[in-house]
């Protein structure tokens, strides 16, 4: 891995760990944490009451690259519903309530993390 990518990485899990907490705070539990399947990759599974979430965890460091929002395009979107069903069947979980969520992180050089929770994506 080259040091930008293991840069990255790192920026990546810090930032999804962020999110995990925020959400915990905010009364989910977490299931899962980067599942993977040969379709792909879920950052987050979580419980909020009787509804899964799938959560997508976009994390920055600048505005160089766009907003965390603008990285999860329309396909990304159709991806995460077709991975929720393989988790959801997969955990032998039924199809009661599911959302697909996405927790934007922003790192500023300095002071906190900003995190903000868009609840229903897709």
């Amino acid at each position: 891995m080259t040091t930008t990518a293991a840069r990255n990485h790192a920026v990546g899990q810090y930032g999804e760990t962020l999110a995990a907490r925020h959400l915990v705070a905010g009364g989910m539990a977490v299931l899962d944490r980067n599942w993977r399947c040969a379709q792909g990759e879920i950052d987050l599974v979580l419980r909020d009451g009787r509804t899964v979430v799938v959560c997508e965890v976009k994390t920055r460091t600048g505005r160089i690259g766009g907003t965390p929002h603008e990285a999860v395009t329309d396909l990304k979107v159709r991806r995460l519903r077709r991975l929720a069903v393989r988790w959801l069947e997969e955990h032998g979980v039924p199809h009661l309530e599911a959302r697909i969520d996405m927790v934007c992180v922003q790192l500023p050089r300095r002071g906190a993390a900003e995190i903000e929770h868009v609840r229903g994506i897709g």
